[in-house]
């Protein structure tokens, strides 16, 4: 099946999942399920390329396969354990109180379609990655699987630590600075994009120089859109936050800076 058709069905399969996510949403009252199923989502799609594409090298196919379900399942189960019992998150909340008796149907455009489409759009080097059959794995394919690890490791740690700090009663009103949070404020988010860059690499051992977009779209969102400024805004005023920020890198992980009251 050529490149393009199967991309195509990869959007109708992608609107489909989150179609069905949508309508259980309305009966559970809870559109925050759509977080739990974004990793799970690039599970499917990325299987759903690796049966579509057989005239790829098998074991990069295999590889960014398994890649994407560790990555994928491992940040689906961590939401599911950090939201069970929650109920909707507070963004849902504000944004189902501000739409009043029309969310139904505005969750559906403004959460679960875009969501769908932005799967459709990042999951393009899980694609590419299933075609060019090279003569055999690459140092690219290397390098992708050595990014793909740092990220992993630092989304992964980053997310085992803070669940940590926040089940200690002790901890409580203060900042998480320890472990890999001393290095960057948003480990997992810096692990999440990273990661994705790690996939566009592979994806570039078999041609697919054209997906550097989904890298740099999901880097853009962690960023930018639904991770770190979402998230500082609500944290800046938090005790402490601010000095967090004066000795701690944002994004990219580097040692910690000196602050005044430390004598730099």
């Amino acid at each position: 099946m050529p490149v393009c058709e199967v991309y195509l069905v990869g959007l109708a399969a992608a609107l489909g999942l989150l179609t069905t996510l949508w309508l259980v949403s309305l009966a559970l009252r809870n559109s925050s399920i759509v977080d739990i199923f974004w990793g799970a989502g690039f599970v499917v799609l990325g299987w759903f390329y690796f049966l579509l594409a057989p005239q790829g090298l098998p074991a990069r196919k295999l590889l960014i396969a398994v890649l994407v379900t560790v990555w994928g399942l491992r940040l689906s189960l961590y939401i599911l354990s950090r939201n069970r019992g929650k109920g909707e998150d507070f963004r849902y909340v504000a944004m189902r109180q501000a739409a009043g008796a029309s969310w139904w149907w505005q969750s559906y455009l403004k959460v679960f379609v875009l969501q769908g489409v932005l799967m459709w759009l990042i999951s393009t080097p899980l694609l590419a990655a299933q075609f060019g059959a090279t003569p055999g794995l690459t140092i690219l394919d290397g390098l992708g699987l050595l990014v793909w690890a740092i990220g992993f490791f630092f989304e992964a740690a980053g997310d085992w630590q803070l669940a940590r700090f926040k089940a200690d009663p002790a901890n409580k009103g203060q900042v998480m600075n320890r472990g890999v949070w001393r290095y960057t404020r948003h480990p997992n988010y810096f692990g999440d994009a990273a990661q994705w860059w790690g996939f566009f690499l592979i994806a570039l051992a078999a041609g697919g120089w054209m997906t550097i977009f989904s890298p740099i779209l999901m880097t853009f969102l962690l960023v930018r859109v639904s991770g770190k400024a979402l998230l500082e805004k609500n944290m800046v005023q938090r005790p402490g936050y601010r000095e967090y920020i004066e000795s701690t890198r944002g994004f990219v992980p580097w040692l910690p800076r000196k602050t005044k009251g430390k004598g730099s």
